[in-house]
């Protein structure tokens, strides 16, 4: 295999994406729920980020029990507690699947300093989540992220399933780490591999390695990739995904985006490889798969995987019947986080089980990223005759563009729109629509 260049576009991660098609099944038979406790609190720590240095002062997301990967099972009833040790406000957000009742900000509000906020959350869909503090808040404070995997109840053929979350840090003069939604370009610019500037993950040659790549920075859209490995992509933003090899090797992500790819570990032991970083300005080697001494356990890879079990989003969208909205992203009727309540006005209403299609335009001169709450979507061609065979919850609008999506109503209540230009600088900004 040759490296061919990194290159960040979002052409080429929809042209890459256009080869998936999802498993059409038919949903499962109704998951047995166990309760699971998950108790996170949210509080100032202390982080090793620049050699010789002292620490920097970051909010943190702690759990218990343990303080690894967020891992539960499909089917799996949570009972999440959150408390609040930050000199601030607290709001969490969960993406991979919420339900009305929990909703940040229409269903549950901020949690005081020294406050508690306790909700249920059934986990219905498997795939790879993100557990978000960033909604409320985050231009006052960087704030911080956690992984959520939710495993399939069907065995997965790989021999390691990592999660690699990416996030970026932005230090003044200082030392001092600084919260998006302002200008800061003096800033010294910092990028984390699970908490390090020098991440390794060791691997055996000859394993089968899920990789759970995650975007947890806070505005950046970023592209990746394992200099001379292939990934082969299994699931985009927690749904399974019709097995493709990503385009030139590399897989693009926005913020809050992530995507499961299959890699096959097949350099010589004692070797290693990059893993390479482009933000959109310069390439840079982010950390690296380091091939332990031991005997290979496979001389040839694997043989190819089938797509992942089906969460049993829809087959099909009839889009003739839709509600078409017209979404322009930015403006007067996006609201900053503490201006936005249940007593907003939805931007559309729909009935359950209708399709809606959103022309999500972008007027501004940078990218905007949105991000869909309560419900998976799909990208619709341009002529507005078919979809890509995928499926997101998050999408990157060039500047000055317009894409369209389309997604069935199947949770009643009120949900969260969120938009933001990818530039460190930029608000966070909010709408809401109605399942009624």
């Amino acid at each position: 295999m040759t490296d061919a260049p990194l290159a960040l576009t979002r052409r080429r991660l929809l042209t890459g994406l256009a080869a998936t098609g999802l498993m059409a099944r038919a949903a499962p038979a109704a998951l047995a729920e166990v309760q699971r406790p998950l108790e996170l609190t949210a509080q100032i720590g202390a982080r090793a980020l620049r050699p010789g240095q002292p620490d920097t002062a970051l909010a943190t997301l702690l759990a218990s029990p343990g303080d690894g990967v967020l891992r539960f099972q499909r089917g799996d009833q949570l009972t999440v507690s959150l408390a609040n040790s930050l000199p601030g406000p607290a709001l969490l957000s969960i993406r991979g699947g919420s339900t009305a009742g929990a909703e940040p900000l229409l269903a549950r509000r901020p949690a005081a300093p020294g406050g508690r906020d306790i909700f249920s959350l059934p986990l219905r869909h498997a795939g790879t989540g993100l557990c978000d503090l960033r909604l409320w808040g985050d231009d006052s404070a960087p704030m911080p992220v956690r992984a959520l995997v939710v495993a399939e109840r069907e065995p997965v053929a790989v021999d390691r399933d990592e999660v690699l979350l990416i996030e970026d840090v932005r230090l003044d003069g200082d030392g001092r780490a600084l919260a998006p939604g302002r200008d800061a370009a003096a800033a010294t610019s910092l990028l984390l591999l699970n908490g390090r500037p020098d991440f390794e993950l060791p691997v055996r040659s000859g394993q089968r390695l899920r990789l759970r790549f995650i975007n947890g920075c806070h505005r950046s859209v970023i592209a990746l990739k394992i200099a001379d490995h292939d990934m082969r992509v299994m699931a985009v933003d927690g749904q399974p995904a019709e097995p493709f090899v990503a385009r030139a090797g590399q897989v693009v992500l926005a913020p809050g985006s992530r995507v499961d790819a299959m890699v096959d570990a097949l350099r010589p032991p004692g070797s290693d490889a990059a893993i390479l970083l482009h933000d959109g300005s310069s390439a840079r080697p982010l950390g690296r798969l380091v091939y332990g001494a031991e005997t290979a356990l496979r001389t040839a890879p694997a043989a190819p995987l089938g797509p992942l079990p089906s969460n049993g989003l829809p087959e099909r969208l009839d889009l003739k019947s839709a509600l078409r909205v017209e979404l322009p992203l930015g403006g007067p009727d996006w609201n900053r986080p503490a201006d936005l309540t249940a007593a907003t006005a939805p931007a559309f209403k729909l009935k359950p089980g209708r399709v809606a299609v959103l022309a999500l335009s972008n007027p501004g001169p940078q990218p905007m990223v949105f991000h869909l709450h309560g419900h998976w979507f799909r990208l619709l061609d341009r002529l507005d005759d078919g979809w890509k065979p995928f499926w997101l919850d998050t999408l990157t609008i060039g500047a000055q563009q317009t894409e369209r999506i389309a997604f069935a109503a199947e949770q009643p209540g009120r949900w969260l729109l969120e938009a933001m230009a990818a530039h460190w600088s930029a608000p966070r900004l909010l709408r809401s629509y109605a399942v009624e």
